[in-house]
């Protein structure tokens, strides 16, 4: 299938995840509906080294990728149900009970620290945090760590929907003011605005 370039809008890779399925422009599109769209998927966010994601994708026997999509896409709709509860006021540890799924994703992670080499004049040694990437459901592991880091490091009183008719996007809202409408000005906030202008006509007729 012909995707377009997914959409990154939310300012949280989290909910960006949740946002890989959503209307755009009049049709829906599934980013990660199957097994080529996850790796797609991942190459964009940089949730996964393009490196890794290519040697996974050699390494796959047919329709083990598809697999892993379709529990991407259970467990981005479990999220959805989870984030959709609690959006609009700050997340307690009552919620807790609640994420089970999520840590025992996380569970299943096996990342560790290697000493390299830096980059620059220097070349000063750095620690660096690397993933072992043993098969294809390890893919799923860095998404689990941005929807978990997404729960702890943000105040869920910001997540909102964006207004916009049959929009599906769901955002973290940064402004200053908090006074975030749409997922992207351009595209809903346009639409908003022309059948506001429409009505507006309309009443005067």
């Amino acid at each position: 299938m012909d995707r377009p370039p997914a959409m990154f809008i939310a300012d949280s890779l989290g909910l960006d995840f949740l946002n890989s399925v959503a209307t755009p422009v009049e049709t829906p599109v599934d980013w990660i509906d199957d097994g080529d769209g996850l790796i797609d998927w991942l190459a964009q966010s940089k949730l996964v080294p393009v490196d890794e994601l290519a040697a996974l994708q050699a390494r796959a026997v047919p329709g083990e990728l598809d697999k892993v999509a379709s529990e991407a896409r259970a467990l981005r709709e479990w999220f959805r149900g989870f984030v959709r509860k609690h959006a609009g006021r700050p997340l307690t540890a009552a919620a807790l009970k609640e994420l089970g799924p999520l840590n025992s994703l996380l569970e299943r992670d096996e990342t560790f620290s290697r000493i390299e080499s830096g980059h620059g004049d220097g070349g000063a040694l750095s620690l660096h945090r690397k993933r072992r990437w043993r098969s294809p459901e390890a893919l799923l592991l860095p998404v689990g760590e941005a929807m978990a880091k997404f729960v702890c490091e943000e105040n869920f009183a910001d997540v909102k929907a964006c207004e916009g008719h049959h929009c599906t996007m769901l955002f973290a809202d940064h402004t200053r003011r908090r006074a975030r409408r749409w997922c992207i000005m351009a595209v809903c906030g346009n639409r908003a605005k022309q059948a506001a202008h429409r009505n507006r006509l309309k009443s005067r007729q």
